[in-house]
């Protein structure tokens, strides 16, 4: 899949722990761990935005596409 999801290296830059986020966001830590791990099929706009406000990053921080 073209899209890689760098959450473990913004959790780690913020030295924050993935169920900490998880708690913050509002969503389970095996949801998390699903988008973490690049298992996801969609996210919400919303779950995103939080994210990025918890980790005060920017969405591209997170998400980057890389052409097959």
């Amino acid at each position: 899949m073209p899209i890689i999801v760098n959450l473990d290296i913004m959790l780690e830059k913020r030295n924050m722990k993935s169920n900490e986020l998880a708690e913050i966001v509002g969503i389970t830590t095996a949801n998390l761990s699903i988008l973490k791990t690049g298992k996801a099929k969609a996210i919400r706009f919303s779950t995103l935005e939080a994210i990025c406000k918890a980790l005060d990053c920017q969405p591209a921080d997170i998400l980057e596409y890389i052409e097959d």
